[in-house]
């Protein structure tokens, strides 16, 4: 009995332990982050003041320092010091500012940061990138040891071209007494396209789906749109603002294969409804009967 109880305050002591060690190690990275963004503040203050001597004071003497101007790289404190004279000398009035998004210690003595960095240029649009910097322990200091940058990548927007039909963004329903159909609009990353999502559903059941996607075209330069439902069927449309109306001219193909066209009208009323209806209806050859206007409502939340 006694050595299973010996043994359990083994295994508690050993828990014990670990947190305690844990606990101690959290406290010592915290330590040390701090004293890493410290650095990372002086370092940006001495390139603000033009101050070349400090900011080579920050490197490692074994530290490699690529210039983002030339793409060259200098290596000592020494070569980075003449390096830093010629870059200010050219960058007057320019300011640095930097954002840290992470410090990560691969090793007691070596760190790397993340971060965006920001170049501020009098009459000049500012540059940004990213880039990580690792870090040496030397006698209690950090120092740089290497930095490497990339461009932030310029992400592709659409929206000025379908900012027209932000209105539609939301959920809608329009219902009656023996259905109802609804549908949500949401944007995609980027703004670059709009889908549409809708049910149209009987009584208790969800009798068709289907999906939507509005998009700018740039090589025709208008608005288009893609249908597809769970039935099958699949249109294509192109869009265009007559007044405050949206005109949609749809082609599509049934589920049976015949061809099919119609002409869609949206009509925003107000933040939270809007008329729609279709007219120009032609299946397979056939005209058939407009839909008059309804008007469908936003989702009250």
């Amino acid at each position: 009995m006694k050595r299973k109880k010996d043994y359990g305050s083994l295994i508690v002591t050993g828990i014990l332990v670990c947190l305690l060690g844990t606990q101690a190690q959290a406290m010592d990275n915290a330590e040390e982050r701090a004293l890493i963004e410290k650095t990372v503040a002086s370092y940006v203050a001495a390139f603000n003041a033009g101050d070349a001597k400090t900011l080579a004071a920050h490197w490692s003497p074994e530290g490699v320092y690529t210039n983002p101007l030339t793409n060259e790289s200098v290596t000592g404190k020494e070569n980075i010091l003449k390096e830093f004279n010629a870059v200010l000398a050219k960058e007057k009035k320019t300011q640095l500012k930097v954002s840290i998004t992470s410090i990560e210690f691969i090793s007691p003595n070596v760190a790397l940061e993340r971060g965006v960095a920001k170049v501020l240029r009098k009459d000049a649009e500012p540059e940004e990138s990213v880039y990580s910097a690792v870090h040496v322990k030397r006698e209690g200091r950090w120092l740089l040891d290497r930095i490497s940058e990339e461009e932030v990548p310029v992400m592709h927007s659409n929206y000025e071209q379908l900012k027209g039909l932000e209105w539609m963004i939301g959920t809608w329903v329009d219902a009656d007494d023996t259905g109802q159909v609804k549908t949500t609009c949401q944007w995609t990353r980027n703004k670059n396209f709009i889908t549409r999502s809708f049910t149209v559903s009987v009584e208790d059941r969800i009798d068709m789906a289907g999906m939507q996607i509005i998009g700018w075209d740039p090589a025709k330069k208008q608005i288009r749109s893609w249908i597809f439902d769970s039935e099958g069927g699949f249109a294509e449309g192109v869009w265009k603002k007559n007044g405050k109306s949206w005109i949609v001219k749809n082609i599509a193909t049934l589920p049976d294969g015949k061809a099919g066209s119609s002409t869609s009208i949206a009509r925003p009323l107000d933040k939270d409804r809007f008329g729609w209806q279709k007219i120009n209806r032609v299946v397979d050859g056939e005209i058939l009967p407009n839909i008059d206007e309804i008007v469908v409502v936003r989702e009250s939340e």
